[in-house]
């Protein structure tokens, strides 16, 4: 019985494609398709060609992985559904009796160890549970091969089958840096913390000014914590891009709230929202930047015991470099450092961050200052930070939760205006 549909992933030259087609004919009779979703031009240039009939080249509908998986997976009559990755092929002892679900499970997974890490991947799937429970697309989550491990997050860990033999092989491991930061980040997602609200609670804000293509990443990123943040409160600042229609799809999560507001930029937008914050403290999250998995449970553990002086709590920044649509590069750490005064505060050379405000100080600053310069358009963050020091403390944790996207629509990049004049400005 033909009952397997394949999905051959994010595979990049021929050597790799004949290993999996190759390993593939040991379960011939029991596959119905064979689809090679995104094959790279060059190797169709170079005339490579498929006998075998079942196979089939797909390219990305809108360079969106998810959304193309979901779109083919809806018309499919099999009762399953097997995903192969980038340099994967089946072990030559797999056997028809490995690949079956019992009723209680959906899911099947395998183990890839890389660098110690072992990062599990979804292998095998009821074709009905794919339909019923989509992937997320592109403006969900920040790379392509986050979709499936993403997905995997939200299945109830009863319904996953958890291989205890070897199923998968693989030709080659990817060691870049920025492949092996990507795998850091989506080990994040399997991480067994304690799901539970911890004290103390925690909002998370987003002020989205036109960025349609990644605000969803950002939200999504709160949504999908192993400890969830109490409230996520999201203002659109008078977009005129298709952030609102991206921005309605979450009104039904946990704890979500979204105001709109015309355009008076990032200050007026923050301020808007901050009496709605109910929580202890408050994060700080651009719209086209995103959150590790785990970064609300590192953040409370560190909140847990902090100082009554203590008015906003910061660590280091993970950086990455936006290349066109469907293309990111890790650049490295940005590593914090301690802030004692005014001085120390202007010479920081990057945004501090991320930036975990205590609520009833902020609060008690009136919000974000409105500076003479641009309108209190630009650097709000630094001017919050320069009325806050005079009376509190900032304090640097070691901790690196927080992922800055630098993109061509990056505000820093655009806007070129003076530091020397902000700080005429700042009292």
């Amino acid at each position: 019985m033909k009952d397997i549909h394949v999905f051959l992933i994010g595979y990049v030259n021929s050597s790799s494609i004949k290993k999996a087609l190759d390993s593939l004919n040991s379960i011939d009779n029991r596959i119905n398709k064979i689809i090679i979703l995104d094959i790279p031009d060059a190797l169709l240039q170079l005339g490579m060609t498929f006998e075998n009939a079942k196979v089939k080249c797909i390219n990305l509908i809108d360079n969106d992985l998810g959304l193309t998986l979901n779109h083919y997976i809806q018309s499919l009559s099999c009762e399953y559904v097997m995903f192969l990755y980038s340099y994967d092929y089946l072990d030559n002892s797999i056997t028809k009796h490995q690949l079956t679900l019992g009723d209680e499970k959906v899911v099947m997974t395998y183990d890839i160890t890389i660098n110690n890490k072992v990062i599990k991947r979804p292998f095998f799937s009821k074709a009905s549970f794919l339909q019923r429970n989509l992937f997320f697309s592109r403006y969900h989550v920040p790379f392509k091969e986050s979709v499936l491990p993403s997905w995997l997050s939200t299945v109830d860990e009863l319904s996953i089958a958890s291989s205890s033999k070897k199923l998968v092989n693989q030709t080659f491991i990817d060691k870049t840096s920025s492949n092996l930061q990507k795998l850091n980040f989506i080990e994040k997602y399997q991480q067994k913390l304690e799901k539970r609200n911890l004290a103390p609670s925690i909002a998370i804000i987003i002020a989205n000014y036109n960025m349609a293509n990644y605000v969803g990443v950002a939200i999504n990123s709160c949504i999908l914590q192993s400890s969830l943040p109490e409230q996520v409160i999201v203002v659109d600042d008078g977009s005129n891009d298709h952030s609102l229609e991206i921005i309605k799809k979450f009104k039904n999560a946990p704890g979500f709230r979204f105001f709109s507001k015309d355009n008076g930029g990032k200050a007026r937008a923050l301020n808007a929202v901050l009496p709605y914050v109910e929580t202890e403290f408050v994060m700080e999250l651009d719209a086209d930047d995103w959150l590790d998995p785990d970064a609300c449970y590192t953040v409370k553990r560190d909140l847990e015991n902090l100082n009554e002086d203590v008015a906003v709590l910061y660590g280091n920044l993970r950086a990455w470099k936006q290349n066109g649509e469907e293309n990111i590069r890790y650049k490295g750490v940005r590593k914090g450092r301690s802030i004692f005064n005014r001085n120390d505060l202007l010479s920081y050379v990057f945004p501090l961050g991320p930036r975990i405000y205590r609520t009833s100080i902020i609060k008690d600053n009136n919000g974000f200052p409105l500076t003479d310069f641009e309108d209190g358009r630009m650097y709000e963050d630094v001017s919050v930070l320069n009325d806050l020091i005079k009376t509190h403390r900032l304090l640097y944790k070691d901790m690196t939760v927080y992922n800055v996207r630098e993109h061509p629509l990056s505000i820093t990049k655009k806007n070129h205006s003076n530091w020397s004049d902000f700080l005429k400005n700042l009292d």
